[in-house]
This record gives structure tokens, C-alpha cells and sequence, in this order.
């Protein structure tokens, strides 16, 4: 044998002590311990400590906090969200955003703005899409600054100036200081006592008209009944709803006639955009099963009409053998539902792969059955795990046989050079 001691024993303790360095992308944020080395948000963190807020975040990650400095803050927070007819823990709600922005998203808004849902939406209390805030960038003189409104201002809402970044935790916290305290428009003050009854089952397609953009994806769902089999699974392990918007509908190619399949076909591809389980955002993003079953899993066989879910470049992706969307944003999150707006309609392999010709028969099973690559039944596993690279747009169903081939092939390049490493070290 070679002088010293092998090296792999030392090399993997080092992965060992580095994995456990490394923080859980998927733990839930102590948002009062990361306030705590700025103390000129001192006001700020004692307010979210004092309110039921702080613990509503430990249990989410992929946030963005608007802090108030203390110079900022109001001498009564309370009065002022009173004097709007909002109760204090709902204005601090709606400084908490359910994404993760850094300052380079907020130098790439689009001229239109950016809709972001906040904490406050998912208290059932904000109408239509009150619960969420516009980021919008405004020139002032040759520099630009966002500013942070209410989607439909009314007397009673404010607005205010992101004033920098405070710091961040990359893909799990971000926190940036804003000129004040943000009020929100629409405030059902007969509603803000009603924190401890049960909430009644959300009204998805109710959801989308609100939230605009959605109106193909919301008339489908409700001429299909889909909406109805939603909600009636909400009592469960709740539902994540990928929905395309009304202009991914519209850039569907020519040949992928959705709209002309059967009744019976067209609500396999919507059930294709559902996880029969409540995912909040930042729960997709830290996903390590990365082939998750949808509903139209349960309505076949394991292992086929799944989806590809991975992060990608701080969103996530989702592929489905034929084409690749991203998460745009939250429309909704209040578990046991979570919508999201994706950027592409989300098409089967199974009904729209290359060579399949039969797209009618899509739902199917096949002569073959397909790999179980999913790790259990027609189910999402209790717990996502962290996802592999994005496949590319162009892949093609390869068959059992080839799969192995390749494996064997992998698997034989790991022996020759595990052999020559042995070899060396006896020399």
C-alpha cells in the first residue's frame, strides 16, 4: 500500500461535517432572531413578537420582509392601522411576502409591476387579490426607485418606498426596509375576529376570476367539474394547483389541440396541473423527489402522468417531458390550498409525446407499463426533497431495455476507475 493513510475515510467525514454545516432550505424562518443584529428595527421585531405573526412564520420559508426603521414607524402603530379600520396583526401580515425577492428582482420589475402575494391572503380576510402588493418601479430624476402599493388603492391604503436591502438568507428570507407602515386596501373589519373559526372550502375558480389572467384556465376548470373535485379535496392533504395564464393558453402551438380533445380528456390535463398535497412555495423549492404524481396519476397508474418539479436559477421549473414552464408567482396560499400562475400549459407526455398519435387515448395506460420512477403509489411522498438539473424540451421515452444499457455502462466506467485509484495507492 501507498504512504499514509487512504484518503477516503478523511474525505468523506469532510462531506459529512460539511452537509451538516449546511442549513435546511426548507426550515422556517425565526424572523425575530434575523431582525436581532439591526437594532434600528428594534420597534419593528418587537411588534411581529408581540403579534401572532412571528409564529405564523416558523412554519414557511421563501419570504420577503418589509421592516419599518424605528424613525419610520408611527408613534402608535396601532392607531394608525386603527384609524384605516385594520387590525395591527393583518397590516404586519402584509408586510410579509410569500416569495423570495432580492435586490436584482426588484431592478428587473417589469414596466408593469409585480404582483406578490402576502401573508395577509392567507387569513381569508382580503377580497380578490387585496392580499397581495405591487412592486412597482418609479424614476425619480435619473434613478429609479419601487414602491410598494396596494393592486387597487382606496383612501384607507398607503403605500410605501423600498428604501434598501437589510439583509438576506438567499432563497429563504429576504429583508428590505420600507418608508412606513403599508395599509392594505379592502379590509373586512367584521371578519378581522374570525382568526378561530373554521374557514370554508376555497372557491378556486372564485380565486382565479379574482386574481386575473386566469379566465380560460377558470371556465375549464368549472364546465369540467374539476373545481368541484378541488374542493372536495381540500379536507384532505389539501391541494397545489399549477395554473396556466390566459396568454400560455393563447401561445399553445396549433397542434396541440387541447380545446378540441374529449370532456373526458381535457380534465386528464387538468388534473395533470394538480398535487393531490398542500406544497407551499418554498417547500417546491427545496424538493428532493424531484417526480412527483398528479391527479391524473390517481385516475391511471403509478408512474405515469407525473411531473418534474426542480429549482432552477432561485424559481422553480416544472417539466413534463414535452414542455418546460416556471412558477411565475403565488395567486394563492392558505394551506390546505396553494395556486400558482406557471408560464406554460402543462401537456402530458402521455397524450402530447412525440409519436404519440392517439392523443385521445391518453388517458390510457399503456401496453407497456412505465417505469416506477416515482418512489411510491399515486401519491406525493410527506416530505420533497432536493431536485436534479432541468431535462431538456426535447426528451423522448426511452424503453426499459436502453435505460439499462445505460446504467450498465455508468456502471462500469465507476469500476475501472475505482481499479486504477487501487492501483495507484499499491504502487
Amino acid at each position: 500500500m501507498g504512504r499514509g493513510s487512504p484518503p477516503a475515510p478523511r474525505l468523506a467525514l469532510g462531506v459529512l461535517v460539511l452537509l451538516a454545516a449546511l442549513p435546511s432550505p426548507a426550515a422556517g424562518v425565526n424572523v425575530t432572531a434575523v431582525l436581532a443584529a439591526f437594532p434600528n428595527f428594534s420597534d419593528f421585531t418587537r411588534l411581529l413578537a408581540s403579534s401572532p405573526v412571528a409564529g405564523e412564520l416558523a412554519g414557511r420559508s421563501s419570504l420577503t420582509l418589509l421592516a419599518v426603521p424605528n424613525a419610520n414607524l408611527p408613534r402608535s402603530p396601532s392607531a394608525f392601522a386603527a384609524s384605516s379600520g385594520a387590525d395591527l396583526a393583518d397590516v404586519l401580515r402584509y408586510h410579509v411576502l410569500l416569495e423570495y425577492l432580492s435586490p436584482s428582482d426588484l431592478a428587473h420589475l417589469p414596466a408593469s409591476g409585480k404582483l406578490v402575494t402576502t401573508l395577509f391572503q392567507t387569513t381569508g380576510r382580503a377580497p380578490s387579490d387585496f392580499g397581495a402588493v405591487n412592486l412597482t418601479a418609479v424614476a425619480v430624476g435619473s434613478t429609479s426607485t419601487v414602491v410598494v402599493r396596494s393592486p387597487a388603492p382606496s383612501p384607507g391604503s398607503s403605500n410605501a418606498t423600498v428604501l434598501g436591502a437589510v439583509t438576506s438568507e438567499p432563497y429563504n428570507i429576504s429583508v428590505l426596509a420600507v418608508g412606513g407602515l403599508i395599509v392594505p386596501s379592502g379590509f373586512d373589519i367584521a371578519a378581522s375576529g374570525s382568526e378561530t373559526r373554521p374557514s370554508p372550502a376555497v372557491n378556486i375558480t372564485r380565486v382565479l376570476f379574482d386574481a386575473r389572467g386566469f379566465n380560460v384556465a377558470a371556465s375549464m376548470l368549472e364546465a369540467s367539474g374539476v373545481a368541484d373535485d378541488l374542493e372536495a379535496d381540500e379536507r384532505g392533504a389539501g391541494v397545489t394547483i399549477f395554473v396556466p395564464t390566459d396568454d400560455a393558453f393563447a401561445d399553445l402551438p396549433a397542434i396541440d389541440r387541447l380545446q378540441s380533445l374529449p370532456a373526458d380528456r381535457k380534465a386528464v390535463v387538468l388534473r395533470f396541473h394538480v398535487l393531490h398535497s398542500y406544497y407551499p412555495l418554498g417547500s417546491l423549492q427545496s424538493i428532493v423527489n424531484p417526480v412527483q404524481p398528479t391527479l391524473a396519476t390517481e385516475c391511471t397508474e403509478a408512474g405515469r402522468f407525473t411531473l418534474n418539479i426542480t429549482r432552477f436559477n432561485g424559481s422553480v421549473a416544472i417539466d413534463t417531458g414535452v414542455v418546460q414552464a416556471t412558477i411565475t408567482r403565488t395567486v394563492f396560499d392558505q394551506n390546505p390550498v396553494a395556486v400558482f400562475a406557471v408560464s406554460k400549459v402543462l401537456l402530458p407526455k402521455e397524450m402530447f409525446g412525440r409519436g404519440n398519435t392517439d392523443t385521445a387515448a391518453g388517458a390510457a395506460p399503456p401496453a407497456t407499463k412505465a417505469p416506477d420512477v416515482s418512489g411510491g403509489v399515486g401519491t406525493p411522498p410527506a416530505k420533497l426533497f432536493s431536485p436534479p438539473a432541468l431535462h431538456g424540451t426535447d426528451i423522448k421515452p426511452s424503453s426499459a431495455s436502453a435505460r439499462g444499457a445505460n446504467w450498465r455502462c455508468i456502471g462500469l466506467v465507476y469500476l475501472q476507475l475505482h481499479l486504477s485509484l487501487v492501483l495507484l495507492k499499491i504502487e
